[in-house]
């Protein structure tokens, strides 16, 4: 690695954003799981509650670069549907 101030200086920013980026990432994922178990129980209000703030997550996240929106998408896509599924058994 060459030894400049800006270089320096780029690698210390680099470990900020990635300490940051893995806390958001951890955040999102635990929203995630929330939202499973919260299906699993059967749960429809709480599941709908969960699935509106795990959206916004995963949208800040695709705005901040963290994730690809299709990314983001797909995992939307797939809690919304199973929350679905819930909602036509009940």
């Amino acid at each position: 690695m060459a030894v400049h101030p800006s270089v320096i200086k780029r690698h210390r920013q680099s470990l900020k954003r990635r300490v940051k980026n893995q806390e958001i990432k951890s955040k999102i994922r635990t929203l995630i799981k929330k939202v499973r178990q919260t299906i699993e129980l059967q749960d429809r209000n709480g599941a709908s509650v969960q699935l509106k703030e795990v959206n916004r997550a995963l949208g800040k996240a695709v705005s901040r670069g963290i994730f690809k929106p299709n990314t983001a998408s797909r995992w939307m896509s797939r809690l919304t549907r199973s929350a679905h599924r819930i909602a036509a058994t009940q």
